[in-house]
């Protein structure tokens, strides 16, 4: 079998994992539909009489807030955990010894874990919210086309941030503060609790220099047609950008988490 094959079954055996355990996520879609009930509200007592803010208006920012946080049903993972824990209990070693590339493994087992959610939790959970809030879907098939590029690359980018958050268990021997640390930095700068564009303009030029803007806030404006015309592909173009740059970072840890791996093992 050769390595394609073996990742492509990684995904399968995730995904028929996560389908045993699937009344888990009926559950998961009324706590999602409560969830994004509680926003509904929320924005729609401070839109108040206003028409628009920061150029979005009231169905467009309930939208938003359905779409982001069903998105971030499959882009969102525990990779960073998964490894964490493989790393504390040793068994790092026994897979870092077979016929394929661990973090590849964990990247395809996070893909397959991402699959069962957007067909059994992100559409279904859709329709939900479709019917009990006044969400617009666009009727422009090139829209659909591109906001499911993007969150393809929502995925690759929070995965390899996950990744990277695993990883420094290497070094840090326990990593969960850490780990919780890095999911509220992602859930809050990624634009999944407020749209980057709510932000003081302070704030909106550093978060240009940060990753975070690919993994909710780019699919979410893009699905709303808040971004049209070339700001969608400027909008791609930057979840590109991270999605290659964060390989570097990802693969000089790698190198040196080998090393640190032999050292502690003698």
């Amino acid at each position: 079998m050769g390595n394609s094959a073996v990742y492509l079954e990684m995904i399968r055996i995730r995904f028929l994992m996560m389908l045993a355990y699937r009344t888990n996520y009926y559950s998961g879609i009324l706590i999602y539909s409560i969830n994004i009930g509680a926003y509904y509200f929320l924005w729609q007592a401070i839109y108040g009489a206003q028409e628009s803010i920061q150029g979005m208006d009231a169905a467009q920012m309930t939208t938003y807030v359905a779409v982001a946080w069903m998105a971030r049903a499959f882009y969102f993972n525990n990779i960073d955990r998964e490894i964490a824990q493989e790393i504390q209990e040793g068994k790092v070693a026994v897979e870092m010894i077979r016929p394929y590339h661990y973090l590849g493994v964990k990247t395809m087992q996070g893909l397959g874990e991402g699959l069962f959610r957007l067909l059994f939790f992100s559409l279904p959970g859709m329709v939900v919210i479709w019917l009990a809030f006044p969400i617009t879907f666009s009727d422009n098939f090139a829209v659909w086309g591109f906001f499911f590029i993007s969150i393809l690359f929502s995925f690759i980018v929070n995965t390899q941030i996950n990744l990277l958050t695993g990883m420094a268990t290497f070094f840090l021997l326990y990593n969960t503060g850490l780990i919780r640390g890095k999911r509220v930095v992602i859930d809050l700068f990624s634009g999944l609790l407020l749209p980057i564009s709510f932000y003081p303009l302070w704030a909106q030029e550093i978060m240009q220099f940060l990753p975070f803007q690919a993994i909710s806030y780019i699919p979410s404006m893009i699905f709303t047609e808040a971004f049209t015309g070339t700001e969608i592909y400027q909008a791609l173009g930057i979840q590109l950008f991270w999605a290659a740059v964060l390989i570097i970072p990802i693969q000089l840890m790698w190198v040196l988490a080998k090393r640190q791996l032999i050292v502690q093992g003698g």
